[in-house]
């Protein structure tokens, strides 16, 4: 039976989206073949940079794609989430963050808030994927 694509949430602040484009550059080898879930403007970036990359984009965090990707966590459709949170700024869809960050939590599913914890995510799931 062939194995299922990875599945992994690409969430970035503003401020951190420059860092999450060239973070996912640096790791172009481990998406091809990843299905990779994106918010609205992060996702276009992924696309822009990453023109093999294949992103379904949701709506903008604030609009609801932090919801929508918290419906994914709750049905068990990812398989890991990074997301990339300005700690620097005032966010007005604060409570969304917390919403989101929350039910990876409670679901117990992988996260990654740092270009250095993202590292080591996919470096799990290298070795996994290996056997």
């Amino acid at each position: 039976m062939p194995q299922k694509p990875l599945r992994f949430a690409l969430v970035a602040h503003d401020a951190c989206k420059s860092k999450m484009i060239e973070w996912a550059q640096s790791h172009a080898q481990f998406f091809d073949g990843v299905d990779v879930f994106a918010t609205g403007t992060t996702g276009g970036l992924l696309q822009d940079n990453l023109p093999g990359l294949k992103v379904t984009r949701f709506k903008s965090g604030p609009l609801g794609g932090d919801q929508q990707l918290g419906a994914m966590i709750c049905e068990d459709k990812l398989d890991a989430l990074v997301f990339f949170i300005d700690p620097m700024s005032p966010m007005p869809h604060d409570v969304d963050v917390k919403a989101l960050t929350r039910l990876a939590i409670v679901y117990d599913l992988p996260m990654a808030c740092s270009p250095a914890t993202a590292n080591c995510l996919v470096e799990y799931f290298e070795r996994h994927a290996a056997g």
